[in-house]
């Protein structure tokens, strides 16, 4: 993974970790992440859905992260000693979208002389 601050990641990356601090950095990345990952355990087995808590303790045994598998609604736990690596396999819905942007664009359209300006969610997919 990257340094702090360093962009975050894009769908399709995918990562494996090659130590303790690079998968607790990892997983702290897929936790901000606002799509769907696939975690990848060591034991070859690939979970898809939304990392939604993670629990990071002194080991990588006490470590957990908290998963809504892709088209279920079952909250699955995993230890992030068990954790090979991650897929930033879903787009992350809230790419390209910052607040000042919108702001941006409401001034804008306040400007022409808009009315009833008001802030519109995406469609998903």
């Amino acid at each position: 993974m990257s340094a702090a601050g360093a962009k975050a990641p894009q769908q399709g990356i995918a990562w494996k970790a090659e130590s303790e601090a690079e998968l607790r950095e990892g997983i702290e990345a897929a936790f901000d992440y606002r799509g769907d990952v696939t975690l990848l355990l060591k034991d070859g087995a690939r979970i898809e859905g939304y990392l939604f808590d993670r629990r990071s303790r002194a080991s990588l045994e006490e470590s957990q992260v908290r998963l809504i598998p892709a088209g279920s609604t079952e909250k699955l736990v995993f230890r992030y000693c068990d954790i090979a690596g991650i897929e930033f396999s879903g787009r992350d819905m809230a790419a390209g979208k910052r607040w000042q942007d919108w702001v941006r664009r409401y001034a804008e359209k306040k400007a022409a002389g808009e009315t009833n300006i008001q802030l519109e969610p995406e469609k998903l997919d």
